[in-house]
């Protein structure tokens, strides 16, 4: 399967092992994977496609370039490199949406609101421009170093805090502006940038894309500037010039570590080898060079900068052409790639850690739930895989891996699930998180939804969704209590049918119960109703009642009940007017794990 996301660079990035050859510009073409370059000085050498098959505007398509002046753009450098890939069958990145360096220096004068405004401004004269983006670093440098520090000067502009904050190092401003891409960019491989990843903050790196791949970033790639290639001399500084090369087994187990700990593909993206020594920038290129182009993992190459006296580290001496000629490190380049097409030049299989063939989520019951009516929360369909043609995810929902709740319910999923209030309820719900159900609406038209929900917060919030389209904005939530729930409601026009209905959690830390669905705008409360007396028969407050799941003998638990005994339980549940049909039902104890069989006659 050809994973979306990196669909656009079929031959180049490819991915797969047997690679046809690539007819295109440069000595990478044939080679599973491109091997690029930047513009130089701001221009689109003339010899370029001799070279490279990949394009990099250094400085043209950043936002400081394009909106000197607020609202007015000027895309024309930043358009010579896009034009020359389409124009000579190479692949362009366009480099960057949002950096804490080079903005538009208005932009440190605004507040919150006006920066926000800007930022989607911004995006969407880049989307308008080029829609078809095939890669994008969507953020540059925005590790945290410590104190409250970043790679780059975010703090020197409102950029975080009017892309959600940094809160204790969840990085959302960086989910916000993926998930900004995403809207604008569904078929582009979305990356996130970084310097120094290698021998300095490689722990950082490795945890900020964890974290953002946590809170639902949609990141296909994880970009290594890999300025930082050398013993001496080679940080992001620029500074070269002294040193060997980086221990070349020490490389090859970092790169492999960042990988298999953040499980996204890695390109090298801005790489130098800033030294006057033409036998130490040879081996490092020898060396460091064929390893990436062998590493499975690693999908591509973008060198920055090829002419001597014209790159960015000093006095441009990562260059491999000087004054015409070539250093020993591109003739060896040359010879390299010139040797290796189609060989040993392995792309990734998919975008996918592990690929598969798409299986669509399903509803957890077999059957979608209706509505009008009650949706259990801990209902969520089950997860599928893969991704489906338009790029959207299988899963059915979104939590951290460390399981919290006290309920064996969906034990197989990583959901935080307590038991308490009617049953089983969604807790720990966390900035990020969603979930997913598949409904089936009988009547399309107004309803008002109500959920049960208890927080000890007055910041809580989560917003609904109908098939990726918002149907409510954010419902605040205020409480003083996990265990005292109550309804808040809203009003959601549905349309009729099967839809997947999705609750995104905008306001961290509350528990929810379910959702009930009331036809009308603004009707009435329900309260809990008749759909709980199975649950709530005898009250639940009283603390020496037992906890008993209800199961049919399909082993689908259909809710939990209070009693004080087990054969107060099998009263309950025969005498309840929630089964509706005839059979033989499993009563459990939450307590010991007590199991008693209850034959129902209607």
């Amino acid at each position: 399967m050809e994973s979306k996301y990196l669909k656009g660079l079929v031959s180049a990035v490819l991915l797969g092992g047997a690679v046809s050859a690539f007819a295109g510009p440069g000595l990478a073409d044939g080679a599973a994977k491109f091997v690029g370059n930047i513009t130089t000085r701001g221009q689109v050498r003339s010899d370029f496609g001799t070279y490279w098959n990949q394009i990099t505007a250094e400085n043209e398509c950043k936002w400081a370039s394009i909106e000197g002046t607020r609202g007015r753009y000027n895309f024309s450098g930043c358009k010579a490199a896009y034009n020359w890939a389409k124009q000579n069958g190479g692949h362009f990145k366009f480099h960057a949406l949002v950096w804490g360096s080079q903005y538009p220096n208005w932009l440190g004068n605004l507040s919150v609101d006006e920066t926000r405004k800007a930022i989607t401004a911004w995006f969407d004269a880049v989307q308008k421009e080029f829609p078809d983006l095939e890669m994008i670093d969507v953020v540059n440098e925005a590790i945290r170093t410590g104190n409250n520090q970043y790679h780059s000067g975010y703090n020197n502009t409102k950029i975080i805090q009017a892309l959600g904050g940094d809160n204790n190092g969840d990085y959302a401003f960086v989910t916000t502006a993926f998930k900004m891409a995403r809207e604008r960019w569904p078929k582009a491989i979305l990356i996130y940038n970084d310097y120094n990843t290698v021998q300095w903050q490689k722990n950082e790196g490795i945890q900020l894309v964890q974290t953002i791949k946590k809170n639902g970033a949609p990141v296909d790639a994880y970009g290594q500037q890999a300025h930082d290639m050398m013993t001496q001399g080679g940080g992001a500084g620029g500074t070269g010039g002294g040193g060997g090369c980086l221990n070349i087994s020490t490389l090859k187990n970092t790169l492999k570590e960042i990988y298999d700990k953040t499980q996204v593909p890695l390109l090298i993206s801005e790489y130098d080898i800033g030294t006057e020594n033409d036998q130490t920038q040879k081996q490092c290129y020898q060396e460091q060079i064929s390893f990436f182009m062998e590493a499975p993992y690693v999908a591509g190459i973008t060198i920055w900068g090829y002419i001597y006296g014209a790159t960015w580290t000093t006095n441009g001496n990562s260059g491999i052409i000087k004054d015409g000629k070539d250093r020993p490190a591109m003739t060896w380049l040359k010879e390299y790639l010139s040797k290796n097409k189609g060989e040993n030049t392995t792309g990734l299989l998919t975008g996918d850690v592990t690929p598969v063939d798409p299986e669509p989520q399903l509803p957890f019951k077999g059957t979608p739930i209706a509505i009008p009516g009650k949706v259990e929360v801990e209902d969520f369909d089950i997860p599928g895989k893969g991704k489906n043609e338009d790029g959207t995810s299988n899963a059915s929902y979104n939590d951290d891996a460390d399981k919290h709740g006290d309920s064996d319910y969906r034990k197989d999923t990583d959901a935080d699930l307590y038991g308490k209030a009617t049953g089983v309820v969604l807790g720990y719900n966390q900035e990020g998180d969603w979930y997913e159900w598949t409904v089936d609406v009988k009547k399309a038209g107004d309803y008002t939804v109500f959920a049960s929900v208890a927080t000890e917060n007055s910041t809580s919030s989560f917003s609904l969704s109908v098939d990726g389209k918002v149907a409510v904005e954010k419902v605040a939530l205020s409480g003083t209590s996990f265990d005292e729930f109550s309804n808040v409601k809203a009003n959601i026009t549905l349309p009729e049918g099967k839809h997947v209905l999705r609750m995104d959690v905008t306001g961290s830390w509350f528990d929810i119960d379910y959702f009930n669905f009331v036809e009308g705008k603004d009707a009435d409360d329900p309260g809990d109703g008749p759909g709980d007396a199975i649950r709530t028969s005898i009250h639940m407050e009283m603390p020496v009642l037992g906890a008993y799941d209800v199961f049919d003998v399909n082993g689908v638990r259909l809710g939990r009940m209070r009693a004080y005994t087990m054969d107060e339980a099998v009263q309950i549940l025969k005498s309840t007017s929630d089964i509706k049909n005839k059979g033989v039902y499993l009563l459990r104890s939450v307590k010991n794990g007590a199991v008693k069989s209850v034959r129902i006659a209607r």
